[in-house]
């Protein structure tokens, strides 16, 4: 594979769009899943220091920046020692070229062997009110090593926002449609859990996306959700969550209506599963 080929950026239009602009823009981007080029659907991870070099100095040459300010490891690469995968990011903030180092989906023990490298600034994981797994017990340990929570999906992969009433409502390319939790009998066991949050938000006179994203930025000042943007419609609800105010009777309500593992069917299909929590 051709690592060159395989890289995530960000897409050119980023760069364009920072330009003259770079200093009121705190850009974060990734490195670490590999496509290959003869089967767009294979994915591999590479975590090794000359693949981490690689990505960040194209993202950088791509970007037109000369500084990332945060750079996460997209997944846990098992074949690479984290050591030695964050002691390569360790060597860009050095060199001026990344400023803080982060981390997705990986687990409390590889957490802390990491942290004895180099100081991670933010672990990134899917925390939403359809995937609690966090909470027992990566939150802890991030708070416990003074690290910053970024919850990506924190609608549920968009599900929570009620836009989804089938599955046929996903098209033919969507993602989604090879995910268990939006299969089957998941589907329709999953669907009734949004229309008790759909009643939760009536009452709130806010929408369902708002009321969950709310839900998220009461679970701890340290907590940053991510939601995926395409509009700028969508993005104007979902800043508007923070105004809407949930008491301990509305998590007490929450929690009752969709407690841990309320939510059927895993989040990834099973090849993908394995990339997680390592």
């Amino acid at each position: 594979m051709d690592p060159v080929t395989t890289q995530n950026p960000l897409p050119p239009s980023v760069g364009r769009a920072i330009k003259g602009k770079r200093d009121q823009v705190i850009l974060a981007t990734k490195f670490g899943i590999v496509r290959d080029p003869k089967n767009p659907t294979s994915r591999s991870v590479n975590g090794t220091p000359a693949y981490v070099r690689q990505s960040c100095e194209g993202s950088l040459r791509r970007l037109g920046l000369q500084t990332i300010h945060l750079y996460y490891q997209h997944r846990v690469d098992p074949d690479t020692p984290i050591e030695e995968t964050v002691g390569a990011m360790a060597q860009l903030v050095k060199e001026g070229k990344i400023r803080y180092i982060g981390l997705s989906e990986a687990s409390p023990q590889t957490l802390r062997r990491a942290a004895k490298v180099h100081p991670i600034t933010a672990l990134q994981t899917e925390y939403s009110l359809f995937s609690r797994d966090p909470e027992s017990e990566i939150l802890s340990t991030c708070r416990e090593l003074g690290i910053g929570f970024v919850a990506y999906s924190p609608l549920g992969r968009g599900f929570l926002g009620g836009q989804i009433r089938r599955y046929e409502d996903f098209a033919p390319d969507d993602f989604r449609r090879n995910v268990p939790r939006f299969q089957g009998a998941n589907f329709e066991k999953n669907l009734e859990l949004v229309r008790k949050i759909e009643e939760i938000a009536n009452e709130k006179r806010c929408t369902p996306s708002q009321l969950a994203l709310a839900w998220v930025l009461m679970q701890g000042a340290d907590i940053v959700p991510i939601p995926g943007t395409k509009r700028r419609k969508y993005l104007e609800d979902n800043a508007a969550a923070s105004e809407v105010g949930l008491s301990q009777q509305d998590l007490a309500r929450l929690d009752e209506v969709l407690p841990p593992n309320a939510v059927s069917g895993n989040r990834y299909a099973d090849h993908m599963m394995t990339l997680l929590n390592r």
